[in-house]
């Protein structure tokens, strides 16, 4: 990548792998735009353990989330799966420690958008998404979704929503993602690295 590309945040956390391909499928749309660049980070899982502790590098995938990343990034895509409509607790607890960079106004008037993957086909993949939404807001960024000009929001019938990107994974997390998902998952990493760099350039 070019020192000079857009540095766009794509922060996820995945239990069963299925978030995780999401967050590639947008990284693959943000750096399909020219001067963008995709940072996969991910967030440790948390425990009910107090004394319980990760491990500082993960065994697989993307490095964990430091402030820095989010200090650093033109754009941001937050991703989870489903927890009884709600984002997975560990993505709620990295987000919670995010006081200092709401003081700074790190993430003010950066675009965001958002992502999430469930096991049963209703199980509040739109209450999900809100419920990142908002914390985003909080931060002052700019939220962006899916427009209705993607067909595939109107025939996919496992994924996709004008709230963000979804897939419905099945209880074992075995589902595979479908063709329309993957194109609207795709188009919204675009779109997120697209407005932020109309953002750079005003």
């Amino acid at each position: 990548m070019n020192r000079s590309d857009l540095p766009i945040l794509v922060l996820y956390y995945s239990r069963q792998g299925s978030t995780r391909k999401l967050a590639e499928l947008i990284a693959q749309g943000i750096e399909s735009v020219p001067g963008c660049e995709a940072r996969l980070r991910t967030v440790p899982p948390v425990s009910t353990v107090a004394e319980a502790t990760a491990p500082a590098i993960p065994d697989d995938g993307a490095p964990y989330a430091e402030p820095g990343d989010l200090e650093q990034c033109a754009g941001l895509a937050l991703g989870s799966p489903t927890r009884f409509g709600n984002m997975a607790a560990p993505l709620k607890y990295f987000l919670d420690g995010t006081a200092p960079q709401w003081l700074s106004g790190a993430l003010t008037g950066k675009p965001a958008c958002v992502f999430t993957s469930t096991g049963s086909l209703h199980g509040g993949q739109e209450a999900t998404l809100l419920s990142m939404m908002l914390p985003l807001l909080h931060h002052g960024m700019l939220l962006l979704g899916i427009p209705y000009g993607h067909p595939e929001l109107m025939t996919t019938a496992t994924g996709g929503t004008p709230y963000g990107a979804s897939h419905w994974a099945g209880a074992q997390g075995t589902q595979a993602i479908s063709h329309d998902t993957k194109l609207l998952t795709i188009a919204l990493g675009k779109r997120l690295a697209e407005a932020a760099l109309r953002l750079r350039r005003q």
